[in-house]
């Protein structure tokens, strides 16, 4: 109704109206009249004749002479009034134009407004240049159809140019209301709509109404000429009718009209967001038949469009191809390179740019910013916004939205803060991404007071703002919180979605509250929401995060019970539940999977089919993944190292770390902890300190625990434990169990009681209930003969309640897994000892000897011999001998730390069989062929 009155404001009698008597006003009549105050006398005061060029160039002289003493608007509506007096020979242009600026200028808007309608109306050139200039003095849209409703209603009639620039106006300033009347009043008078006035229709009625409309206009039409079609289609596209756009513009083709260059674009755009790839190459196809390869937003448009659907071979073609580059073209094809993780591509292209004297802008650095963040290069990020700002380019919102993602992956909070303070100097904080982007890292950094700071001071609230912050309170735990956040999303009217929801689930899954979540996916279905893919892999991973591999698989299978296809998050997080696990042949099945669904190609999928393969014994077809990914990212290359460092390949570690710098990707701290992993389980010190020292020194990274561990753990196994305990004493940070248990297992290897005594004496106060810690010491004590000690580490344990863990082997033959413990007896146990009896015999005979000393038993070593047959492991390996293929390889996987002589006999076994034996303890992977192990013996 508001629509409707302000129509009636500035229309009396309305559009729809006919005037009593109509009459064609002569334009000088009103248009060079002086503006009153009273409507009812302004278009009746002067009557002069029709014609504009009557006045003479003495006339004009004078009247420019005369604008030299206007200093005010009476003075300009005194000169306006003189000039109407003359009637010969006037040029009515450079007159026109003059007044009109004059009323501009002194704040008339409604007079320079009627000067230009009965002037210029019909040149659209005048048109745009009109409307800039009402603007830059102040004067509003909606004034200009105030006058034009006044002049309508003072009997005007306007001709189709006219009407053509006040629909678009309507369709611009959303004026639904005046555009229809006036489309009623076209019908009840008869017009003879032209090209111009149809497209004014079609435009104003997707703008304003509803497209069907639009397009009924088109069809109605009676002649369909090209810009009618180009109309037609663009409208479609602004209204995402993608379908009807590619249909309009198929049969276009048909009816011999052309498609101009903007609508080849917009199309092509198009084919980008949706992912139409065919009707892409038929676009590009019609471009070269109509030699449209010169428009350069044409062909900007093919290269994104090639980018966006994964064909960057394609989009370089289009790029080399092109004679003339702009701005625009250049940051295309970065863009399109950065976007696709070719980040040296980039560069390249960034200096090629520059070398072709076309300087960089914003958007050129924000491709960069956004393509580093993307593929998680984050430090690179800081130096990009280092190398804008010595270019002479501030960040804008799009800059800090990639910044404030490279700092919330770097953990850097400080740095935060003050994007944060720039971002409030500089009035960024209106941009609802960038706020989000503060929320989501102030999340992250679990900083929820300062989250719910920023949240309480946004001014325009968007479910996304909604759903990070509930997603940061379930993920601390903080369930009543989150459950508070929802309803205060519906008192706010918004409604919580499927994003909602899922935070909730994946903060109950990743807390261990796997039931909990699983109730609200029910939930979720009873509120008239259907669960999707997000949810069941929310479930599933965060129940894999929690170890729960087993149940992690059962959510699998109902969620495929659901109907619900898994995507690539889902995939990884059940591939990297079966490195868990080490199920190779479920590991392979998954992989097997991903290649049907297509999801191999996906970098995070090929990381954890690396992770998987390794942890599950089979390191050779984790190297084959690794060489098929096209864009490796930086945790593909970490997993692979640390793969290859748990079985004890550290020079090839090494290798790799070089192959990997060699590609420009930069190390970060978890690189770092597989190669002196690497080097630690292969002896080689001098290249752990190398590292280790090159940390801080040549990448900027702060050693952390870990880091000291893996050093403490290189020196002691090497047998330097002076050196070791030297290295704990002098480093800055407080040694925790991992160092003191790395510095007890380095002793325990060495048989150097007394600062085995000193590490376990730290560790018993740091872990008190860690069994294993004591295990370790009544061996040594065992082994050394010193049986007080041995029944005093029992003393110790029995009074504060430790007891030893459960030690255990586990194989799987023919998809079912047969576990072997202390506590429980094998059904096949009598083949078993039977088997493990002669093979023990055949070993002896090529040199086994076993070692009693691993048993910390005061028995005599007969009896220990029968003790050390009973090992978990050997019962696995034996079992796996008998049960499976001679040509395959045994897969053990224990719980703990293999013990000297179940190496030495493993070692043996291979030999005397012919077989490899893959056994994965609790610290690392053991590879056994022909005699030798992969460790070196250095574990």
């Amino acid at each position: 109704m508001d629509k409707v009155a302000s129509f009636h404001h500035y229309f009396n009698p309305t559009l729809l109206q006919k005037p009593t008597n109509p009459t064609k006003i002569p334009p000088a009549s009103v248009a060079l009249g002086p503006t009153f105050s009273s409507p009812e006398t302004q278009f009746s005061t002067f009557s002069l004749p029709y014609s504009w060029s009557a006045l003479s160039y003495s006339g004009t002289f004078q009247f420019f002479d005369g604008l030299k003493e206007v200093h005010s608007l009476e003075s300009v509506k005194i000169l306006h009034a003189r000039l109407l007096k003359m009637c010969n020979n006037w040029s009515s242009d450079s007159i026109a134009k003059t007044l009109i600026s004059s009323y501009l200028k002194f704040g008339d808007f409604r007079a320079a407004t009627v000067v230009f309608f009965m002037g210029f109306a019909r040149n659209y050139v005048f048109w745009s240049s009109f409307l800039d200039e009402l603007h830059s003095c102040g004067g509003q849209t909606c004034e200009i159809l105030e006058v034009f409703g006044e002049l309508y209603g003072k009997g005007v009639v306007f001709d189709r140019k006219v009407l053509t620039l006040v629909l678009k106006m309507c369709a611009s300033f959303m004026d639904s209301w005046l555009g229809l009347q006036i489309h009623a009043y076209l019908i009840k008078k008869g017009f003879d709509l032209d090209v111009y006035l149809k497209c004014a229709l079609m435009n104003f009625y997707g703008r304003c109404w509803d497209l069907e409309s639009a397009n009924q206009v088109f069809i109605e039409s009676a002649e369909k000429e090209a810009l009618a079609w180009n109309e037609a289609i663009m409208i479609n596209l602004r209204n995402k009718r993608w379908e009807n756009a590619m249909e309009l513009f198929r049969k276009m083709q048909f009816s011999f009209a052309k498609a101009n260059g903007s609508t080849i674009a917009k199309m092509l755009q198009g084919c980008s967001k949706v992912g139409a790839l065919g009707e892409g190459k038929q676009i590009h196809g019609y471009v070269l038949n109509f030699a449209l390869e010169s428009d350069l937003s044409v062909c900007n448009s093919l290269i994104n469009m090639y980018s966006r659907n994964n064909r960057l071979e394609l989009a370089t073609r289009v790029f080399d191809l092109m004679e003339d580059r702009n701005l625009s073209s250049w940051n295309s094809i970065i863009s399109s390179y950065a976007a696709r993780g070719y980040l040296n591509d980039a560069w390249d292209l960034l200096k090629e740019m520059e070398s072709s004297h076309m300087k960089p802008d914003i958007v050129t650095w924000n491709c960069l910013l956004s393509g580093h963040a993307l593929h998680g290069s984050h430090k690179a990020v800081l130096a990009i916004v280092r190398k804008m700002h010595l270019a002479g380019y501030r960040p804008n919102s799009s800059s800090v939205t990639s910044i404030l993602q490279a700092v919330t992956e770097l953990g850097i909070l400080n740095f935060g803060r003050e994007i944060h303070g720039y971002v409030i100097r500089n009035g960024l904080d209106y941009d609802v991404y960038v706020v989000t982007s503060l929320l989501d890292m102030y999340v992250k950094h679990d900083c929820l007071g300062k989250a719910q700071a920023v949240f309480n001071n946004m001014n325009n609230r968007n479910i996304v703002a909604w759903n990070t912050l509930v997603s940061g309170y379930s993920f601390k735990g903080l369930f009543e919180d989150a459950r508070k956040l929802m309803n205060g999303m519906e008192k706010e009217g918004l409604t919580p979605d499927l994003v909602t929801w899922n935070g909730l689930i994946s903060g109950y899954s990743m807390g261990g509250r796997s039931s909990e979540a699983l109730a609200l996916i029910h939930q979720i279905k009873n509120s008239g929401m259907s669960p999707n893919v997000v949810s069941w892999t929310a479930l599933i991973s965060g129940s894999s995060q929690n170890g729960n591999f087993r149940e992690s698989l059962q959510f699998f299978r109902q969620m495929q019970q659901e109907g619900i296809r898994p995507n690539s998050v889902t995939i990884s997080s059940l591939i990297r539940n079966c490195g868990g696990l080490s199920l190779l042949q479920k590991g392979k099945e998954i992989h097997c999977f991903s290649i049907k669904n297509g999801s191999t190609e996906d970098v995070f999928v090929a990381t954890a089919l690396i992770d998987m393969y390794s942890k599950s014994g089979n390191l050779g077809a984790a190297y084959e993944v690794f060489k098929r990914i096209e864009n490796r990212t930086l945790a593909s290359w970490n997993c692979l190292m640390m793969g290859l460092a748990i079985y004890g390949h550290g020079k090839e570690v090494v290798s790799l770390f070089e192959e990997m710098l060699g590609a420009g990707i930069q190390p970060d701290a978890i690189t770092f902890t597989a190669v002196l992993s690497g080097c630690k389980n292969s002896g080689l010190v001098d290249k752990g300190w190398e590292y280790f020292d090159g940390m801080s020194s040549d990448y900027t990274i702060i050693p952390t625990i870990e880091h000291y561990s893996c050093m403490v753990d290189l020196l002691g196994k090497a047998g330097y434990l002076d050196e070791a305990w030297d290295f704990i004493q002098s480093m800055p940070l407080k040694p925790d169990a991992t160092i003191w248990g790395a510095l007890l297992g380095s002793c325990h290897i060495h048989k150097n009681i007394q600062l085995a005594e000193i590490a376990a004496k730290k560790l018993f106060e740091l872990e008190p209930y860690n069994s294993a810690n004591y295990v370790l010491m009544m061996n040594l004590y065992a082994m050394s003969d010193r049986w007080e000690d041995v029944e005093h580490i029992k003393d110790l344990m029995r009074d504060l309640g430790v007891k030893n863990g459960q030690v255990w082997s586990w194989i799987q033959i023919d998809q079912i897994i047969h576990i072997f413990s202390a506590e429980e007896n094998h059904p096949d146990e009598g083949e078993i000892y039977f088997e493990l009896y002669h093979l023990v015999s055949e070993m002896k005979k090529l040199g086994y000897k076993p070692d009693v000393n691993c048993v910390y038993q005061n028995i005599d070593d007969s009896e220990k011999e029968k003790v050390l047959l009973g090992h978990t492991e050997k019962l696995a390996i034996t079992y796996g001998l008998i049960k499976s293929r001679s040509d395959t390889p045994i897969r053990v996987i224990k719980n703990t730390r293999i013990c000297p002589d179940c190496h030495t006999a493993a070692k043996y076994m291979s030999l005397v069989k012919n077989r490899e034996i893959f056994l994965k303890d609790g610290s690392r992977f053991h590879h056994f062929s022909e005699g030798k192990c992969s460790c070196n013996d250095c574990w």
